[in-house]
């Protein structure tokens, strides 16, 4: 199996690296606008790096998106055509149109397309999934989401994220969609610019609060902040009537505990990477195994059109300071 990745920055480096560790494949290519940023990476792990006007044309079995989110959807429409697997980090497109007319093509073409929301593939939180899709968690009572990042982003990666919203949250929606097995029904959000000021200049904020529930009635909290003075925290908490679960709750959670012996904040996560290493490299396998035919897809495009409906939710939630119902958004701002 011949697989090729589109992109050597940080994720086309992750993806190169599981690729070419993964016995299962024969040949990882690699192409880069930046033709000696490709032969690098290529390099490193034993791949070949092709030249870049032959990104959506040259002979694969499968592919990996990983450039810059706003060059997503237009290499999807060059790819999806070509009916072999893709992977693409999240989002597919920065509009739910947009998102919409990915998801269309991809069922014209019969194009199998997994969204690379790595959280899925965490032994812990898919360790939560099974116990509530196995009935061990009893009725789900609530959900708690924790993000904080370890270092605020620098000015040129805000100006391109689309929000904390849409770049940090997104992760947590897709999880309770998934977690749940139901669409989020209504959210009310809150944000606000607490200590790193280059946010506020692109109406982004630093700190973000969301109470969602879902069509089932599961009560949602989730907060988050692009500044974690001691490392990467991403933990979630799922209460239901048999038991009570965490997952990222570990002797490397950045986090003092204040009672008690609880022994935490050892050798602290110092960024996403190093939180969901082992999550990419599962996902990875797990795109590989897709791309052979030996299993559905674990994560669907529908995940990332439904995800980014909730983030502008929350968006329209900020701005109207009122509960929204998900059902009603679309990027007409004057919806919700």
């Amino acid at each position: 199996m011949r697989i090729l990745v589109i992109g050597a920055g940080r994720m086309g480096a992750i993806r190169t690296e599981d690729l070419a560790a993964d016995p299962r494949v024969d040949q990882v290519l690699v192409t880069n606008r930046t033709p000696a940023r490709a032969r690098e990476l290529a390099d490193r792990f034993g791949a070949v790096d092709i030249p870049w006007d032959e990104a959506t044309t040259h002979d694969a079995d499968a592919i990996v998106v990983a450039v810059g989110t706003d060059a997503h959807d237009a290499l999807l429409e060059a790819i999806l055509p070509r009916r072999v697997p893709v992977l693409c980090e999240k989002p597919i497109a920065m509009t739910l149109a947009a998102t919409e007319q990915v998801i269309a093509d991809a069922q014209r073409f019969g194009t199998a397309l997994q969204v690379g929301f790595q959280r899925r593939f965490d032994p812990g939180i898919s360790g939560v999934h099974t116990a509530i899709s196995s009935g061990r968690l009893g009725i789900v009572y609530s959900l708690t989401l924790t993000a904080h990042d370890h270092q605020p982003s620098p000015r040129e990666f805000i100006a391109g994220s689309g929000g904390i919203f849409r770049d940090m949250h997104v992760h947590d929606f897709d999880l309770v969609r998934w977690l749940t097995g139901s669409e989020v029904e209504t959210v009310y959000a809150s944000s606000a610019v607490r200590a790193h000021d280059q946010y506020a200049e692109f109406d982004d904020a630093d700190v973000a609060a969301i109470h969602a529930v879902t069509t089932n009635g599961v009560q949602v909290v989730i907060t988050g902040t692009r500044h974690d003075a001691l490392g990467h925290d991403i933990r979630l908490e799922a209460f239901g009537s048999q038991d009570s679960l965490a997952a990222g709750l570990t002797s490397r959670t950045p986090l003092r505990a204040l009672d008690g012996d609880l022994p935490v904040n050892r050798d602290p996560y110092m960024g996403f990477v190093d939180r969901f290493r082992e999550a990419f490299r599962n996902e990875t396998g797990a795109f590989v195994t897709l791309a052979q035919g030996e299993s559905p897809n674990p994560c669907p495009p529908d995940s990332a059109l439904e995800s980014l409906r909730i983030a502008i939710a929350c968006e329209r939630s900020i701005e109207r300071g009122r509960p929204v119902r998900v059902a009603d958004v679309s990027d007409d701002p004057t919806t919700g």
